[in-house]
């Protein structure tokens, strides 16, 4: 995905970190950055937004149980997949 416009940080990029975004795993240059992007660029603030949702709702529905790190690691490369496919299809 790209907005056809510069940013210090490619969308390709961004969207691939949005979780960890989302998640407050990323150091304070890392959210600082993103933090930009996403202000300047509303594909990817769209998709942030669509992230974002999941995630809310796979919080209310699961509780307050964690996946274990092993199930996070397999979804993680399953949505990467995807998104390589998509990128491939347009």
């Amino acid at each position: 995905m790209s907005c056809g416009k510069p940013h210090e940080k490619p969308c390709d990029e961004v969207i691939e970190q949005v979780y960890l975004y989302i998640d407050g795993e990323l150091g304070e240059d890392g959210k600082a950055i993103i933090a930009q992007h996403l202000d300047e660029c509303s594909p990817c603030l769209r998709e942030y937004g669509l992230e974002e949702a999941v995630k809310a709702l796979v919080k209310r529905s699961c509780g307050q149980d964690r996946a274990p790190q092993e199930l996070r690691a397999r979804v993680v490369a399953r949505i990467e997949e995807v998104r390589i496919e998509l990128r491939r299809s347009t």
